[in-house]
């Protein structure tokens, strides 16, 4: 979930460690004109430009914000669907059937059984359970790193 939440920082230009040296700027620069790109194509959308000002320095913040919002299920998605995790377990206990036992982890690439899916996905029939299992990416960087360090105690 550490790296997950670290791609949501990047993407949304509130990465706190930076990296330094030339590897960042050249990440920054194509982050740019990636967003760049993408608010060309909404600017002749109506009402899309009114929302998606540039900023001064083109960082384009808000329509970052807005689409790690609408695609951070597709990449926690990636991140899990390997054929090296078909067994692993997420480390957190997300799944509740309603048997009032609690949660359990979740098997299956870090995705709720159907049968258990009823709190973790959309609908009680477990229709979705492709959800992100976490909300570790909006907890702020320096939080995220004072629980590692606390790790490391």
């Amino acid at each position: 979930a550490r790296s997950f939440a670290d791609i949501g920082d990047i993407v949304r230009g509130r990465d706190l460690y930076g990296g330094g040296g030339r590897g960042r700027k050249q990440l920054d620069d194509s982050l740019k004109t990636i967003f760049g790109k993408i608010h060309s194509g909404l600017t002749t959308t109506n009402g899309a430009e009114a929302r998606y000002k540039k900023d001064e320095d083109g960082n384009y913040y808000q329509l970052r914000e807005d689409w790690w919002e609408a695609n951070r299920h597709q990449v926690w998605k990636v991140m899990t669907c390997s054929k090296e995790l078909d067994n692993s377990s997420y480390f957190h206990a997300t799944c509740d059937s309603g048997d009032r036992q609690g949660p359990s982890q979740t098997h299956n690439k870090c995705r709720c059984d159907k049968e258990k899916a009823g709190k973790a996905g959309k609908g009680s029939d477990g229709a979705n359970v492709n959800i992100v299992l976490t909300y570790f990416d909006y907890v702020p960087q320096y939080l995220r790193w004072f629980e590692e360090w606390a790790e490391d105690l």
